[in-house]
């Protein structure tokens, strides 16, 4: 029997290779995408098997969870990235310990993170979430119709304005369905979304888009994902207990 660090090994690198044949599909240049492995709920002797099987960037759903996992693997040579909501409250442990939050989602919390990273000394790299899908039980600032978008501006404007977060592009979580195809939709609304913002505040740098899962992240790389979330296909099912 494979190790469990040989079985994600295997998986990694068999979805690093999907994801270069989608860049070669869609003419994005190789390596234009990057690769978040999802660890949620996993034990830290999964993640410490992602690590040894070579994984660069970990992504985390629970603010406390992932920073006890930080925490127990040490200085790992590796990047953590905050990719699900983010209660107020506990925005004060993001900028120490993340190198990326793919989920703000409100100004709100855009305050409180800007309060915290000066507390941490840095400026905390943010992607800001739209909900594309006019899901009532997904997060983000809502985008589903593409004629209230100049209603967004006033509260974009204002985080961007802020001076320890630093906006770098955008984030969604769109329906998930058996058929990717039916996805692509959703993640073409993103760019065009992303493409209205770069005209709006061209001083700002809106190149990352993450976007597309296990489900789905080919389709999402075709249209222009930079950031893929990828777990289950990964590091297998999340066990039946968990933290929140």
């Amino acid at each position: 029997m494979p190790s469990l660090t040989d079985s994600i090994r295997e998986r990694y690198q068999q979805t690093l290779a999907r994801i270069s044949a989608a860049e070669q599909r869609a003419g994005r240049a190789p390596g234009s995408t990057q690769l978040v492995v999802v660890t949620k709920s996993q034990p830290v002797e999964t993640v410490r098997a992602a690590l040894e099987a070579g994984v660069k960037i970990l992504g985390e759903n629970y603010p406390e969870e992932a920073v006890e996992k930080i925490k127990a693997l040490g200085a790992a040579d590796v990047e953590w990235h905050m990719i699900g909501h983010v209660q107020s409250r506990k925005a004060d442990l993001i900028p120490p310990h993340f190198a990326l939050m793919h989920s703000l989602d409100s100004l709100k919390l855009a305050n409180r993170l800007d309060r915290f990273a000066a507390t941490a000394g840095r400026r905390l790299p943010v992607l800001l979430e739209f909900n594309v899908g006019e899901e009532e039980s997904k997060f983000g600032w809502a985008a589903a119709d593409e004629s209230r978008w100049p209603d967004l501006l006033p509260e974009i404007d204002m985080m961007l304005k802020l001076g320890n977060l630093s906006v770098c592009g955008m984030m969604t979580m769109p329906p998930l369905f058996e058929n990717p195809e039916r996805t692509r939709p959703y993640f073409q609304k993103l760019r065009r979304l992303r493409d209205y913002l770069s005209k709006a505040f061209p001083a700002t740098d809106w190149s990352e888009l993450s976007m597309g899962t296990s489900a789905d992240f080919e389709a999402a790389v075709e249209e222009g994902a930079t950031l893929v979330r990828v777990g289950t296909a990964i590091v297998g099912p999340r066990p039946p207990k968990h933290l929140e």
